[in-house]
């Protein structure tokens, strides 16, 4: 159990998951890593300064950045790329989501606004490099693992037909898979006035 402080200044419990990373992955991909933080906060339609900051200093550095470098040596794109490689994917089909990302912006698409928190999501994603997912705590059970997808399992991908999961790297709880670098599972997405539903806990991670 955690203790945080709520964006109104009261204090929050929030019980957050052991999450760990199976031996099988980290035999074939040895460099594996997995960083998780449980937090929460309201979510809103939108936070105007988010897009401020992006448009001001995100994204004029990413666009100068990617006129001059190529995808793969993008920051963890190369490196994502040899792992999918490695765990039998082939990473021209299916593609992490911060390479998603940078590809929207090299073709001057604008990047989508769903929410505060996925927008948040996104932005660090671009930042970072890394593949980064966002889970609703109370969607969740039991302890999650980052561990290689067996044969037929799939799930509807946000945004996405169902995706086959068959030796991708992805994020299980004791219902089964709800994350991977390409695209997370709809049911533990983070949605607007989610708590008016139930308490608004999330967890992030970043794989």
């Amino acid at each position: 159990m955690a203790r945080f402080e709520a964006a109104h200044g009261a204090p929050v419990e929030i019980l957050c998951p052991t999450v760990s990373i199976d031996p099988a992955l980290a035999a074939v991909w040895p460099d594996t890593a997995l960083g998780c933080v449980c937090w929460s906060a309201p979510v809103l339609p939108q936070e105007p300064q988010l897009w401020q900051h992006f448009a001001s200093h995100t994204q004029p550095r990413l666009v100068q950045m990617l006129e001059s470098t190529e995808l793969a040596a993008m920051p963890q794109i190369g490196p994502s790329r040899r792992a999918f490689k490695a765990f039998g994917r082939d990473p021209g089909r299916v593609r992490i989501s911060s390479e998603a990302l940078y590809r929207r912006l090299r073709q001057g698409k604008e990047l989508y606004q769903i929410n505060t928190a996925v927008d948040a999501n996104n932005l660090v994603s671009l930042e970072t490099g890394f593949s980064l997912g966002t889970y609703d705590l109370a969607c969740l059970q039991g302890d999650l693992v980052l561990r290689l997808g067996r044969e037929g399992e799939g799930y509807a991908g946000i945004g996405k037909d169902t995706l086959d999961l068959h030796r991708m790297p992805l994020l299980a709880d004791a219902l089964g898979p709800v994350g991977c670098p390409c695209s997370d599972a709809q049911r533990a997405m983070i949605v607007e006035n989610m708590a008016e539903n139930h308490n608004s806990q999330k967890v992030s991670d970043s794989r």
